[in-house]
């Protein structure tokens, strides 16, 4: 919605500057989009006439015109546009003037070899309009040749962007009533017009019965004996400042009425209308010439406005030209209608038709002002044309009664968060248009028939508050202290997951819970499908009972492009039932390529099921899982490699399994054809991890290291085959917690000469004290416990 200055204090007393002003409409909720000054700075647009239009000789679809600037100087320009012809009068650009739409300098240019001065403008370049098929054609005579096309007096222009909630203020009237109830400025009064109606309006009007009949009322005058001609300076700047271009006296006469109280009218030219005007629904087949050059074949139940004859327009949209209004029109029907929102827009989206009568009526526009519209309509056409004005008629419903809202202050103050007295209250609510009474504890609301917006008590307080100041809302500071914490265990655990697992160099995915089954079933062998009913796609047919679904989907695309040396990893649900809770969430990841290529201390080689092992360490220890709880086995799931796998569980191998870790099954590789083949992955099952009863169980300990020197020592256990190192790791760690520093199992032996189901394990231990050096009586006397403690607990013996 666009407004001048000007053109509010016709309405609106105030001295406020633009400053000021804009401020105050953004702070009411009436934001505004730009202010941008028209006239003074577009002096280089003359008036001129084309005196001669030949073919471009370089150029079939350009034109070479002489162009007649002044009364005594011809110039050369350069044209594309069709409607370039002999005794057109114009538009015309010399160089140094700016063009508003590209704010591109105009030069003295050669175009195909002939050189340009200046050029002739469409509506589209000047932001008069969208048009931008042809040139700009003017009524205008030789004395006219030379004068400025735009005003040269500055008028800076009000750009507002307007809520679809607010219909009111798509008239500068709506605007200035906002801006008044905030004491900017004072309303002014409404004027009233001495019309003179004499006689009756001899056309008859009906609006036909009908289910969905769209119409509800239609209020018309007749103006006879007018003159149609071009509007005055005043009307031809404001039709200019909205962004539309004069058309004619009669025409831009009904666009100010819109636009000033946001009440659409229609000019008919009398003359054309077949005997009467029947407002009725539109007949499957019939069709309509309009104003915007378009014919539209129209559907039942439209709202048309039809004569005798056929269609005239489409009620609050567009009309069309067999009824349009021209320089010769001597009689004219003005129409001021009340047509129904919902009829509006249905017939509007179906022909894709978008008018600023449409965009009003489609929003609500005030039923109840129809006279007003009328009044002015006629007032202004017989100032400006001459006539004779008739008597209104009104057909259909006559008055919109008003509603009214009943509000509880006690509502107010839970919602804004104070009170207000009952003489703001009504200072506000009057300077908006609504009446209102109080009682003890509340107050009713009369609201007005331009408001459609307000239909709840919640829409009043809002209308206080917006006009009250939305600063004026005390602030509450949140309490700082927290009483509980902001995510649970099980969130808090699918956050540090994937930070641990990025910290390893994995890269994160996201993909969707839906997979292909043809690949699920290779990670799922033995578990039951979960199809889906209505697929998105025949590629995602079942939900994913195995992380690796996606996982192995991707790596797979990513070694495609090249990329074999990758690390993914995706934290998400898996499922085993089609039941609500039937899921868990896992936490996946899939490492494929070389280890250490470009390490030059450390050789390359390819990735094993000991890397995977490692981050499922790292990242379970990152969880607050510690290192001596877990239980490592070779115990497998069917996907994995059967000799280069293993599972992690909780205490025991009676324990709930934490994770898998190993190398893909070497006929999953091939079924999927990898290009690199050297696959390992993990899964680690968050809802196995549990919450420890310490508060701060996901805290890191504090890093410390010792000033005293550490020693290694190596022992060989003969040992059942039962025992996995990880067993004899834990074993010898709980003989001294606080001088083992680290227990590595580095050798494994088997052979017939160590005796049926026995090994040989070499680890390596880590000694070192925190508070002395140790003596090599001290470490006599640990190794000895070593020794001790795993031939009781296990039954080995030193591998002599």
């Amino acid at each position: 919605m666009k407004i001048t200055l000007s053109w509010l204090k016709e309405h609106l007393n105030f001295k406020a500057g633009i400053d000021k002003l804009t401020s105050t409409l953004t702070d009411i909720g009436l934001e505004v989009e730009s202010v941008q000054k028209v006239g003074g700075e577009k002096n280089n647009f003359k008036i001129a006439k084309i005196i001669k239009a030949i073919k471009h000789p370089n150029a079939d679809k350009l034109k070479l015109c002489d162009v007649k600037i002044t009364n005594n100087k011809i110039v050369k320009v350069v044209c594309g546009a069709n409607n370039a012809r002999e005794g057109l009068f114009t538009v015309y650009a010399g160089p140094g003037a700016v063009i508003p739409k590209t704010n591109f300098e105009l030069k003295v240019a050669k175009i195909r070899g002939v050189e340009s001065f200046g050029m002739l403008c469409s509506e589209s370049e000047l932001n008069l309009s969208a048009e931008s098929a042809g040139i700009i054609e003017l009524k205008a005579n030789d004395t006219q040749i030379g004068k400025d096309y735009f005003n040269k007096k500055t008028e800076e222009v009000i750009d507002i962007s307007i809520t679809p909630n607010r219909p009111d203020c798509l008239g500068v009237r709506g605007i200035a009533r906002d801006l008044a109830a905030t004491k900017i400025g004072s309303l002014k009064v409404s004027k009233k017009f001495k019309l003179n109606n004499k006689f009756k309006q001899p056309i008859k009007i009906s609006i036909l019965k009908e289910k969905n009949q769209g119409c509800a009322t239609f209020g018309a005058c007749y103006i006879k004996n007018i003159k149609n001609t071009e509007s005055p300076q005043w009307l031809k700047d404001r039709v200019i400042s909205l962004g539309l271009r004069p058309i004619s006296a009669v025409v831009d006469i009904t666009n100010y009425v819109m636009y000033d109280l946001n009440r659409p009218l229609h000019a008919y030219d009398a003359d054309k209308i077949d005997q009467e005007i029947i407002v009725r629904n539109s007949k499957k087949g019939e069709s309509l010439s309009a104003l915007d050059n378009k014919k539209y074949s129209l559907d039942s139940e439209m709202c048309v406005i039809a004569d005798r004859s056929g269609p005239l327009g489409l009620g609050g949209i567009i009309g069309g030209t067999s009824s349009g209004t021209e320089f010769e029109t001597k009689n004219v029907l003005l129409e001021s209608a009340y047509f129904y929102p919902s009829s509006i827009r249905k017939t509007a989206t179906k022909l894709k038709i978008d008018t600023d009568a449409k965009y009003r009526f489609e929003r609500g526009i005030d039923p109840n002002s129809i006279v007003d519209g009328l009044e002015l309509g006629a007032y202004l056409i017989k100032q400006i044309c001459g006539g004779e004005i008739s008597k209104f008629s009104t057909t259909g419903k006559n008055a919109f009664a008003k509603h009214s809202i009943k509000v509880s202050k006690d509502k107010f103050k839970d919602t804004i968060g104070f009170n207000l007295s009952n003489s703001e209250i009504t200072k506000i609510l009057n300077s908006l248009g609504f009446e209102t009474k109080f009682k003890k504890d509340s107050f009713l609301v009369t609201v007005p028939t331009w408001r459609p917006d307000i239909e709840k008590d919640i829409d009043i307080i809002e209308e206080l508050i917006r006009i009250k100041g939305y600063d004026q809302i005390p602030l509450i500071y949140p309490e700082k202290t927290r009483l509980q914490d902001t995510l649970n265990f099980s969130q808090k655990l699918f956050h540090f997951s994937q930070r641990a697992t990025a910290n390893r160099g994995y890269l994160e995915t996201v993909t969707w819970s839906f997979t292909d089954s043809k690949v699920d079933k290779l990670f799922s062998a033995g578990e039951k499908e979960i199809k889906i009913t209505n697929p998105i796609s025949t590629d995602l047919d079942v939900v994913r009972r195995s992380i690796f679904s996606n996982l192995a989907i991707y790596l797979k695309k990513n070694q495609d492009r090249g990329f074999s040396d990758i690390a993914l990893f995706e934290v998400g649900p898996v499922f085993f039932g089609k039941n609500p809770g039937e899921q868990l969430t896992v936490v996946g990841g899939l490492r494929s390529g070389d280890v250490g290529k470009k390490n030059w201390l450390v050789k390359s080689r390819k990735v094993d099921a000991f890397d995977v092992k490692a981050d499922v360490l790292f990242i379970l220890q990152s969880l607050g899982v510690r290192e001596q709880d877990l239980h490592i086995s070779s115990q497998s799931k069917a996907c994995y490699h059967p000799g280069r796998s293993g599972a992690i569980q909780l205490h025991s191998k009676e324990g709930p399994f934490l994770a898998y870790f190993g190398e893909l099954h070497p006929s999953i590789i091939s079924r999927l054809d990898f290009k690199e083949k050297s696959i390992s992955g993990f899964e680690i099952f968050l809802k196995n991890i549990k919450q420890p009863k310490q508060k701060d169980y996901l805290s890191k300990s504090n890093y410390s290291v010792s000033e005293y020197q550490k020693s290694e020592r190596d022992f060989a256990f003969v040992i059942d085959k039962q025992f996995s190192a990880a067993d004899l790791e834990k074993i010898i760690y709980m003989v001294d917690k606080d001088l083992i520093r680290k227990v590595t199992a580095f050798d494994l032996f088997e052979g017939s000469n160590l005796g049926e189901n026995k090994k040989s394990l070499a680890l390596s231990v880590v000694i070192q004290s925190f508070n002395r050096t140790l003596t090599e009586k001290d470490l006599d006397s640990l190794s000895k416990k070593i020794i001790q403690t795993v031939q009781q607990k296990t039954g080995a013996t030193i591998r002599s």
